[in-house]
C-alpha cells in the first residue's frame, strides 16, 4: 500500500509542471486525485500525460468562489471527500521594475496566488473537518522568503501566501488540519521559460545560466523534486507538521 492509501486528494494548478507531477505522485502512492485548472485543453493534456484513473479532472478558475465550491463538492461526490488540498495554482505576472509595473498586472497575480489560496481554503477546510482532519498545501517559492528584483507582485503574493499558511495552520489546528507551505526554487517548467524570457528577451539562455548559477545544488529542481515534498506533508508521516515553510531550493535561501 502506498503512504496516501484511501485520501482523496485535490490539486490546483493541476495542468501545470508542479501540478500533474504532484498529482502523478500522489495517484502512484494510493491517492484519487481530483486536478483543477483553467482549460479543458489543459486539463485533458495533464490527463494523458500522467495516464492513471485513479486521477480525473475539473475545469474552473481559482479566482471565483463559486468554482471553488464546485471543485470541492466535485471532489466529494466522486470520491466519498476531501483529505488534502494541494493550493497550487499561481502565474508569474511580468518582469518590469515596480515603477513600470501597471495596476492591471499587479492586480491579476494578486488575485490568482492570494486570494485563489484563499478561497480554496475557504471551501476545502470544512470537507477536510468532515474526514477528522487532512492536509493542506500551499504552493509559495524561494521568492517567498527573498526579496526578488523585477517581479515584486510575485514575490509580495509569495510572501503572503505564508502569512496565510501561518493563520489557517492555527485556525485549523484544533480540527486536525495541518497546513504548510513548499518554497520550491527555480523549477524546469513552463512558468520559469515564461520568467527567463521575460527578464532578457535577447538572452533568455543567458538568464537561465544566471540563475542557476546561484543555486547551490547546480540546477533547477525537477516538477518530482517539488512533487516529493508535498506528497510527505500529505502523508500521515507529517501528521506532527503544521504552520512550517518547506523550502525544496538547492539551497538558494540559506536562513
Amino acid at each position: 500500500m502506498g503512504r496516501l492509501e484511501g485520501k482523496v486528494a485535490v490539486i490546483t494548478g493541476g495542468a501545470g509542471g508542479i501540478g500533474r507531477a504532484a498529482a502523478k505522485k500522489f495517484a502512484a502512492e494510493g491517492a484519487n486525485v481530483l486536478i483543477a485548472d483553467m482549460s479543458q485543453e489543459a486539463v485533458d493534456e495533464a490527463l494523458a500525460w500522467i495516464s492513471d484513473n485513479r486521477v480525473t479532472g475539473f475545469v474552473g478558475d481559482v479566482t471565483a468562489s463559486e468554482d471553488n465550491a464546485q471543485m470541492i463538492a466535485t471532489a466529494v461526490e466522486r470520491y466519498g471527500g476531501v483529505d488534502t488540498l494541494l493550493a497550487n495554482a499561481g502565474i508569474e505576472g511580468v518582469a518590469a521594475p515596480i515603477t513600470e509595473m501597471s495596476e492591471d498586472d499587479f492586480d491579476r497575480v494578486i488575485a490568482v496566488n492570494v486570494k485563489g489560496v484563499w478561497l480554496g481554503l475557504k471551501h476545502a477546510i470544512p470537507a477536510i473537518a468532515k474526514r477528522g482532519g487532512g492536509s493542506i498545501v500551499i504552493t509559495s517559492s524561494v521568492a517567498g522568503v527573498t526579496g526578488t528584483p523585477s517581479i515584486a507582485p510575485y514575490g509580495t503574493s509569495k510572501h503572503a501566501v505564508i502569512g496565510l499558511m501561518r493563520a489557517a495552520a492555527r485556525e485549523c489546528a484544533p480540527q486536525n488540519i495541518r497546513v504548510n507551505t513548499v518554497n520550491p526554487s527555480p523549477v524546469e517548467t513552463r512558468m520559469m521559460r515564461s520568467l527567463e524570457a521575460s527578464m532578457a528577451p535577447d538572452d533568455p539562455e543567458g538568464a537561465r545560466e544566471r540563475i542557476r548559477a546561484n543555486i547551490p545544488l547546480g540546477r533547477y529542481a525537477e516538477p518530482e523534486d517539488i512533487a516529493n515534498v508535498m506528497a510527505f506533508l500529505a502523508s500521515d508521516e507529517a501528521e506532527f507538521l503544521t504552520g512550517s515553510i518547506y523550502k525544496a531550493d538547492g539551497g538558494n535561501s540559506q536562513y
